[in-house]
């Protein structure tokens, strides 16, 4: 019999039965693992990442309000992890971008999505290397992970136009270190 995420949940809470841990820790530990390596960009860091993760979804499961799904929820705490990682190693406060939740503009141009789609892969790492984390972080949700602005909200806990926001400042970011980077293409 197999049971739901928020199934399991609900039943470890009710009696802390290690056995529907276990269950999500299957069905996520090499999601979580994969996301960290993504971002953390090595593989010791990320299983360690992944670790306390699990522990922070352990200790904060009775918080999950069931308002998102579970996965999104995971992937939430995930990322969060992984960026405070990045932040406390750099201790740069440059890497953090704006907060634009006040923009409006959420104009957004297909040209440039066509133009991300059809690059090179070998590229595409380079030039994702090259901008800020927290740019790669949203792009890679938005065509990696293909998550909807409204998760990508969720997770960020911003209002969709800030997200939208996000994601045009970032495939503009991205763009420009591209032509900095090949001016022949």
């Amino acid at each position: 019999m197999t049971i739901s995420d928020e199934e399991a949940v609900a039943q470890y809470l009710r009696t802390q039965d290690q056995k529907c841990f276990d269950l999500l820790y299957s069905r996520y530990s090499s999601k979580i693992f994969g996301k960290c390596i993504s971002i953390l960009k090595d593989e010791e860091k990320a299983e360690d990442a992944t670790q306390e993760i699990f522990v922070k979804i352990l200790l904060n499961l009775s918080k999950f309000s069931g308002k998102s799904k579970f996965s999104t929820w995971i992937y939430s705490i995930t990322y969060n992890y992984c960026i405070d990682s990045i932040r406390k190693r750099k201790k740069d406060k440059s890497v953090l971008v704006e907060d634009l939740a006040n923009e409006h503009d959420t104009a957004d141009d297909g040209l440039e999505d066509q133009f991300l789609l059809e690059l090179n892969v070998k590229r595409l790492k380079i030039i994702l290397d090259k901008i800020p984390v927290t740019d790669k972080a949203i792009l890679l949700m938005k065509y990696q992970d293909e998550l909807s602005i409204k998760e990508i909200s969720e997770i960020l806990v911003k209002s969709e136009s800030a997200i939208k926001m996000k994601i045009k400042r970032a495939k503009q970011k991205f763009k420009k270190v591209y032509k900095e980077n090949y001016k022949d293409a």
